[in-house]
């Protein structure tokens, strides 16, 4: 009797579910699948202050919609669309190399939860404003984000009460703490934690980590070493970040060579680079010039700024003229994907909405970082002592370091509750070593071993893993 009435109440809940949701975003039809999921999964726009229409895609939980959490995924950039996440790390269909067929990703995050997929900010991906303005920054993300979510949940009232946990990776190391601060005082919305995965959490940390890191991987040789240690070093403290020594700052822009033009993927040192090792940051393809260029580290360097500035002009036109590539990123097939008419119909897209690129140019060339550190919000969180905090890192990309996270983690100055230990996962080989791990007070640094940038999608198995442990608020 107490089988057949658990079977009757979840009967009921799903069908309040299926009730509440907005049946007009049902995803009723996804071209590219073999067999369409027996989930549901919803794609609209969630309509903000500004005449800022921003993109989701949310997919429900394949174990129980009804009480699952809501996990809110943002890619980072800024300026780069979280359907990447969707299609290429941890959503339950990814894109095939002829950009046409889907599969089956046996290690989704939706097997456990639901997710909730957010292109942000407008401009970027299929999101869009009706005054087709795109200049933002970090504040105002924060804050449309907010009210997107408070739009979600005005359109799935059905979830309110769900547990919520905001995750992403990149520039989401600034997205996802800025977001949480204003949520965490918003008790309509049920926060449980945050997870940043290859977060940028501190530019000056970042920096100067990388430098250790390029050096330790045998990327600098020691003659750059040594000079790298006599011009930027004083009693016994290197500043990679913001050094004015002019000796420093010609062998920091040799690094800065051999990370970004030298051929070597970025984003996991020990991948190849898809497509063949491209050396120019900036190339002419027809008619377009394209930037290769999302790297974080050196970001307050002037050549930095004065190429972004020539850059801004160009993609301001709205010309077409500058397209943004991650390098060593193959982004053709999610994007031959994403344009298809009858994709953007199933999913649907605006007539409003530009094709769909990777990154956006206009947002992440015209973007205001305002915020060179997150402690602030990191310590605003630990302080409320009931959300769970998780900082993890691929540990060989360096795009976002695992020594400048883990710098910064301690840099919080919060009690120690579990040593730096192994931990450990099941995969097809048995019991395996996933990364390292250190746990404070409501709070975990956890390193992926052998994973790049994209964890979910170097470590998938480790990747989902990580994820379970961290919404269900077991030891990693």
């Amino acid at each position: 009797m107490a089988v057949a009435a658990a079977a009757v109440l979840l009967y009921f809940l799903s069908a309040s579910m299926a009730a509440a949701a907005p049946a007009g975003d049902e995803v009723v039809h996804l071209p590219g699948l073999p067999k369409q999921p027996a989930f549901r999964h919803f794609s609209g726009y969630l309509s903000v202050a500004g005449g800022k229409h921003l993109h989701y895609w949310f997919v429900e939980s394949q174990n129980s919609p009804a009480s699952d959490p809501v996990v809110l995924w943002l890619n980072g950039g800024p300026g780069c669309s979280s359907l990447d996440g969707l299609l290429t790390e941890h959503g339950p269909f990814l894109v095939e190399d002829d950009g046409v067929m889907l599969r089956e990703n046996p290690n989704s995050w939706n097997k456990i939860a639901n997710m909730l997929y957010l292109e942000s900010p407008a401009g970027v991906g299929f999101s869009y404003s009706d005054d087709g303005a795109y200049a933002t920054n970090d504040t105002e993300v924060s804050m449309m984000n907010y009210l997107a979510l408070k739009e979600f949940f005005r359109l799935f009232p059905e979830l309110s009460a769900n547990p919520l946990f905001l995750t992403g990776e990149s520039y989401g190391g600034i997205y996802v703490p800025t977001l949480a601060e204003r949520v965490m005082e918003d008790d309509a919305l049920n926060l449980q934690g945050v997870a940043v995965g290859n977060g940028m959490s501190s530019y000056e940390q970042n920096d100067n980590s990388l430098v250790y890191f390029a050096y330790y991987h045998g990327l600098l040789g020691s003659r750059l070493w040594a000079r790298l240690r006599a011009s930027c070093c004083r009693q016994g403290k290197c500043d990679f970040h913001r050094n004015p020594d002019a000796n420093c700052s010609a062998a920091l822009a040799e690094v800065q060579d051999i990370i970004y033009n030298s051929g070597l993927n970025m984003y996991n040192l020990y991948a190849p680079c898809p497509g063949g090792s491209a050396p120019r940051r900036f190339s002419v393809e027809r008619d377009q010039l394209v930037v290769r260029d999302l790297g974080n580290v050196f970001i307050h360097h002037e050549w930095t700024q004065m190429w972004n500035k020539k850059l801004r002009g160009l993609a301001s036109s709205g010309s077409g003229r500058v397209r943004l590539e991650p390098p060593c990123t193959n982004s053709t097939p999610v994007t031959r994907f994403l344009n298809d008419p009858h994709v953007r119909r199933a999913l649907h897209v605006s007539d409003d909405a530009l094709d769909w690129n990777i990154c956006s140019s206009e947002v992440y060339l015209n973007y205001g970082r305002l915020y060179a550190d997150v402690s602030k919000q990191y310590l605003k969180l630990l302080a409320a002592l009931k959300y769970r905090v998780l900082v993890y890192n691929g540990d060989v990309d360096m795009a976002c370091n695992f020594m400048g996270d883990e710098w910064f983690v301690e840099s919080l100055n919060q009690e120690v509750q579990v040593s730096r230990r192994p931990w450990l996962y099941e995969d097809a080989g048995g019991r395996q070593v996933g990364g390292f791990v250190k746990e404070f007070n409501n709070l975990a640094f956890l390193t992926v071993k052998g994973s790049g940038h994209m964890v979910p999608t170097d470590k998938p198995a480790a990747a989902f893993a990580v994820f379970s442990r961290f919404i269900n608020k077991q030891p990693f």
